[in-house]
């Protein structure tokens, strides 16, 4: 089995590995053996800042995958993007700003969404990101005063103390957006 994923970045291709090795027995039979291919695909949305910005650059990331995986004529059994941002809900007249992750999974005819909890942003992060539109990147490395916690914890560990860091937020976002595939008789 080949798994291609839109991304090179580290709790991503994990978030993958990690998913799939919990249902590969349910995915495909005992004696496979599972490819894994990562690239590099820039959608041109550098940071998300709605669910639908999200969703769709979550879908973006696997159709550009497709068309890359496809032009250096590989096969791929499940192509896979990742994407984390934020997103805005107004309740009781207040805007409260969420972390989530989002997965999109696709055989190559079929495809399906998937999503981790939300976590609420602090307003002093909520507002470089929404307001003065800076990268989260910079802004939660300035915050956790380390450098490059995408690449590690993310922003979901330094949120939540390491209880749910980024790689497990996408591996909550897998587990949704493949359950058509491994619990096909109920997704008919």
């Amino acid at each position: 089995m080949t798994i291609a994923i839109a991304s090179n970045r580290g709790p991503k291709v994990e978030a993958v590995k990690s998913f799939i090795e919990s249902v590969k027995h349910i995915l495909l039979n005992a004696s496979s053996g599972i490819n894994y291919l990562s690239f590099d695909i820039d959608t041109g949305i550098v940071m998300p800042r709605s669910l639908e910005e999200l969703m769709n650059s979550t879908k973006q990331r696997t159709v550009l995958l497709q068309q890359r995986v496809r032009s250096q004529n590989i096969d791929a059994d499940y192509f896979i993007g990742l994407e984390g941002g934020f997103h805005t809900i107004k309740i009781d007249g207040k805007e409260i700003v969420f972390l989530q992750s989002w997965a999109y999974v696709s055989n190559g005819s079929k495809g399906f969404y998937g999503s981790s909890g939300n976590v609420a942003v602090p307003e002093i992060i909520a507002t470089e990101v929404m307001v003065n539109k800076r990268d989260l990147s910079e802004v939660i490395d300035e915050f956790a005063q380390q450098a490059d916690v995408r690449s590690k914890q993310g922003t979901w560990g330094v949120l939540t103390k390491d209880l749910l860091t980024r790689q497990q937020s996408f591996e909550i976002a897998l587990t949704s957006a493949f359950a058509p595939f491994y619990n096909s008789e109920i997704f008919r």
